[in-house]
Formats: C-alpha cells, structure tokens, sequence
C-alpha cells in the first residue's frame, strides 16, 4: 500500500513537471509566432515603400488592414549624410495599446537621384505630392 502511494506522488509530481515545461514551450512557440509576424510586417512595410518611385522625408502613420488588425505602424524617413540617401525607421505597434513592439532601420536611395532636367524635377515633385497622399490615407 506504501509502495503504490510512493508511485502516485512520484506520477503526480512528474505530471507537474511536464504540464509546466508544456506550458512554457508553448508560450515561446507564440512568442516566436508574434515576432516573426511583427518582424515580417516591418519588412515589408519597407519595401512597399522601396517599390514607390519616391522618397518624401515626412513621418506617416497606417495600419496593416484586415489581416492583421492587431498591428499598426508609424515610418519615418529622414534625410541622410548623402544626398539622395534617407533614413527609414519603421516602427510596428500594438493597434490597442500603442506600445512600441518592433523597430526596423534601414538606409534607401531615391530611385531618381539626381534629376537631370527641369522637367524631371517637376515630374518629381508631382510624385513626392502623389506619395505623400498616399502615405497619409496608410496604404
């Protein structure tokens, strides 16, 4: 009778031990679930704006849509030592609380850097209005 309440404990506290290392391994998978998404938002929040034929040096703010309706983010460009060269910060945050989750840097060049006539400079600054429409409505 002894032995098999010995047994029991022993099952008990070793049933303990694996819900709590099942618990936490879950959490870390749903941690590495959120970052990945997070980080992957960032990236390409960059490149849609890599993909624009404009950089305009402006702060804009929008959301990721339907998809991820948790998330949304703020991207700063700023001019850089160079010309044509701007600092890009995007920056991923809670839809809710506001609270800062991930920020992503990088340096891009204007695709149409330097501009070579009058005309081209004017089709530029039609671009950079354009771009900054719309950045400001969050596509």
């Amino acid at each position: 009778m002894i032995e098999v309440m010995c047994a029991i404990l022993i099952m008990g506290v070793a049933l303990v031990a694996l819900t709590r290392a099942l618990t936490t391994a879950l959490a870390s998978t749903k941690d590495s679930e959120v970052q990945t998404t997070i980080v992957a938002l960032a990236a390409g929040q960059i490149e849609t704006l890599r993909a624009g034929a404009v950089l305009t040096d402006d702060t804009t703010e929008g959301d990721f849509g339907d998809s991820f309706p948790k998330y949304k983010w703020q991207q700063t460009v700023a001019p850089g030592d160079l010309d044509g060269l701007h600092q890009v910060d995007v920056v991923v945050e809670d839809s809710k609380s506001g609270a800062a989750l991930f920020k992503l840097t990088t340096l891009l060049f204007d695709s149409d850097y330097p501009s070579t006539s009058a005309s081209d400079a004017k089709q530029k600054e039609r671009n950079q209005k354009k771009a900054k429409k719309r950045n400001r409505r969050g596509q």
